[in-house]
């Protein structure tokens, strides 16, 4: 039964969060690579544990790159997480949230002020730091997230910080990504059952965890696209949004 499922599933989860949890946070006060590693094989785990099944098409990087993505869920995290090490770049709001705010921190997401602008340059640089450290970045410049079932607009206000110039005198690496949720028990998915993944509006958080968890198995299409030449942050912005919305369009239509 649905229901006995989810509950079996969150059961679990929960149990190997917490106990993982203290691992995290030594790795991350010390300092240690494995700050960088542990949340990647973490997620596989907890996808595996959900029935969150990627195809990834492409190569995800490996060292400080910049990911422009397009944004439906806190599945999102699990996904992009499970596929490479990295971090998130997510509004102040998440830092502030019970539980999830503590797994954010420990993946060492970068917390940025999206609805004051006088803040937008220290959040430039705060990216740019990170990336300068090596670290592999999903900035989601659709600003929220969507119904799954379209690409917002890219906001180009914090990929200035990809002119931020790497200790071996390169630039940053800009790569569009696109992330598409394909369907449900291994059945195509239409408009009408993305919502059940998609976690957007004025959703709730935790009901909808419930709820996706009692929808089944989730496949997935990851593209990762040719990192972008360097150019101003605005055709960043619009360039970025092209590439992503042709291949979610194309994901979401069984083209690739």
């Amino acid at each position: 039964m649905p229901t006995l499922r989810a509950a079996f599933i969150l059961a679990v989860f929960l149990t190997i969060t917490l106990i993982l949890i203290p691992a995290q946070w030594l790795f991350v006060t010390l300092r240690l690579p494995a700050r960088r590693t542990f949340p990647h094989r973490y997620h596989r785990m907890v996808a595996h544990l959900f029935g969150i099944r990627v195809r990834v098409i492409g190569t995800p990087p490996k060292s400080a790159t910049l990911l422009l993505a397009n944004h439906s869920s806190w599945l999102d995290i699990v996904t992009f997480s499970a596929v490479a090490p990295l971090s998130f770049i997510a509004k102040s709001e998440v830092n502030d949230w019970p539980f999830f705010g503590t797994l954010a921190r420990l993946q060492r997401t970068v917390f940025v002020t999206r609805a004051r602008r006088s803040e937008t340059g220290q959040a430039r640089d705060a990216i740019a730091e990170r990336l300068k450290e090596g670290d592999v970045l999903v900035l989601f410049p659709e600003g929220t997230s969507s119904d799954g079932n379209r690409v917002l607009p890219f906001k180009s206000a914090l990929l200035g910080a990809a002119e931020a110039v790497l200790p071996d005198g390169g630039r940053v690496p800009v790569q569009p990504v696109s992330s598409a949720y394909v369907a449900r028990e291994g059945i195509p998915m239409g408009r009408e059952n993305r919502p059940l993944y998609a976690w957007y509006g004025d959703m709730e958080l935790v009901p909808h965890l419930w709820e996706a968890l009692k929808s089944g198995p989730l496949d997935v299409v990851m593209q990762f696209h040719e990192p972008l030449p360097a150019m101003d942050r605005k055709e960043l912005a619009r360039q970025g949004w092209d590439i992503v919305r042709k291949g979610h369009s194309r994901a979401l239509a069984g083209l690739i």
